[in-house]
């Protein structure tokens, strides 16, 4: 028995396009009108109703709904890792303020960073600890939590912090052999991971050098409104509130360590909020009994203020005003609206995987194709297109590595060219997208809203922008011997 086929007819050009159109009406009207509360819930509610929208446009091509549903819930079960490594997070941001793990990384930062540096230096800390981590995630959580606090303290805008934080952190996840998605893109092509990463530095040196540049340029130019005796305030209240000590830094060193030496990203995470939470025990019991309200229990008051500190609110106040607001954090509580949009866009994303939408949008730009620039330009475009509409840079990059495969193959092109395409603009771009998982999350973390941080991204925004001049350049364009490849086809057949 043949297995029946899910749709009647294949969507048009133009239908695919309705649903893409009515979100995006739908999510500019949100920015006019609720501005950077759009996460409390328009968004979601925008993507579920362009969900809505695609699905009626499915029923009229004759789809069956229980196969439809079926795959908005493999595309959630997809989402699944990400959500729960962001409840973690979520614990992590929570037990390391707790314990003055963050409030030290501020502290010492302030002796150390100068501000007309600062900039440069973030990207190349973020950098050099997403490199060894593998994780940009991990890294945005923790270091890049408090370099964003020493940037406010030297009066640095929180969103070009925030930018600097992202391009360092997302050079360091691409180049990084320990990362999921850098292991991913040569999967999809059929290369291997050390002829992706040597490849992937034609492009992505020169973004980050131009990345580095820019940054020196503002940081030289700009004015800060932070003076010494300001700087020396901060200390002060920091050291007056937290037991500050260097011991304090075996919890990101602990972190990192179990990182390198492979452990899943989930459960590193919760043992990286395991030790916070620890640490605060040992070294801050007078915050530990203020959170609680516990004061004649330290063993309960420990309990009772390490699981909200994983859970819920906690803010600590210091005599500086200024700074309090870096000392607040939601925990996993804090995160529900990110994952309320994150199940949003993949419903959003299954509905238009699902009924061939996506699918009939991609092939209708692969019949234009025409040169190997314009083949690169459309793949990456492609790829921006998939962490725009499904949300979610890993289907940005599986989605467009499966479809683009054969077209470079037919043009002569070498695995490790879809390979630096598919990270160049799927990884890189993700973080650029207010609803996409990436977007979504480092907005929460950092506490910058993504249009905000957007335009000082500079790493993220141009990779995408080299990967294609470098096509149509030619430069550095490995290529197979067609007829060679052609004759061993036919030889193991």
């Amino acid at each position: 028995m043949h297995k029946s086929r899910v749709f009647q007819k294949t969507p048009s050009l133009f239908q695919s396009f309705i649903p893409i159109i009515f979100l995006i009406i739908l999510l500019s009207l949100n920015v006019i009108i609720w501005g950077d509360a759009t996460l409390d819930g328009s968004n979601q509610i925008a993507l579920l109703l362009a969900a809505a929208v695609g699905t009626v446009i499915s029923f009229r091509l004759g789809a069956d709904w229980e196969k439809i549903r079926d795959n908005i819930v493999k595309t959630i079960g997809k989402a699944m890792p990400a959500i729960l490594i962001l409840l973690l997070i979520g614990a992590l941001s929570g037990t390391w303020l707790l314990s003055g793990v963050i409030p030290a990384f501020i502290y010492y930062g302030l002796n150390v960073l100068h501000p007309s540096i600062f900039l440069f230096a973030t990207v190349v800390i973020s950098s050099l600890i997403s490199l060894a981590t593998g994780s940009s995630w991990s890294t945005i959580a923790t270091i890049g939590v408090a370099l964003l606090g020493i940037g406010h303290a030297m009066g640095i805008n929180d969103a070009i912090t925030a930018g600097a934080i992202v391009s360092g952190a997302y050079f360091g996840d691409k180049m990084s052999p320990l990362s999921d998605t850098t292991n991913l893109a040569p999967a999809m092509t059929g290369t291997d991971l050390y002829t992706h990463i040597r490849y992937m530095m034609y492009t992505t040196v020169p973004s980050m050098g131009i990345t580095l540049i820019i940054f020196l340029i503002i940081g030289f130019t700009s004015n800060y409104s932070a003076n010494a005796q300001e700087i020396v305030d901060v200390q002060k209240a920091i050291a007056t509130t937290f037991n500050i000590t260097p011991w304090l830094f075996i919890v990101p060193v602990f972190l990192i360590f179990i990182i390198i030496k492979k452990v899943k990203p989930i459960p590193a995470m919760l043992l990286g909020s395991l030790a916070g939470g620890l640490f605060g025990v040992i070294f801050q019991s007078d915050i530990i009994m203020q959170i609680s309200g516990v004061t004649d229990n330290y063993a309960e008051a420990s309990y009772k203020s390490v699981i909200q500190a994983m859970y819920g609110d906690i803010k600590i106040n210091t005599v500086n005003e200024s700074i309090n607001e870096l000392f607040g954090t939601s925990g996993m509580a804090g995160m529900l609206n990110t994952i309320w949009l994150i199940l949003s866009a993949m419903v959003f994303g299954g509905v238009m995987e699902s009924s061939g939408m996506l699918k009939k949008i991609t092939m209708s730009v692969i019949k234009r194709v025409k040169s190997t620039g314009s083949l690169i330009a459309s793949t990456a475009a492609t790829c921006i297109f998939f962490n725009a509409t499904a949300s979610d840079q890993y289907i940005s990059i599986v989605v467009p590595g499966r479809m683009y495969n054969k077209a470079f193959k037919e043009k002569g092109l070498k695995p490790e060219v879809l390979s630096r395409t598919l990270e160049d603009a799927g990884t890189v771009t993700s973080v650029l997208i207010p609803w996409n998982t990436g977007g979504a999350t480092q907005a929460k973390v950092l506490g910058v809203a993504t249009v905000d941080y957007i335009p000082y991204a500079f790493f993220n925004l141009i990779s995408p922008f080299m990967t294609v001049l470098v096509a149509y350049l030619n430069f550095k364009i490995r290529r197979i011997d067609v007829s060679k490849a052609n004759k061993d086809k036919y030889d193991k057949s």
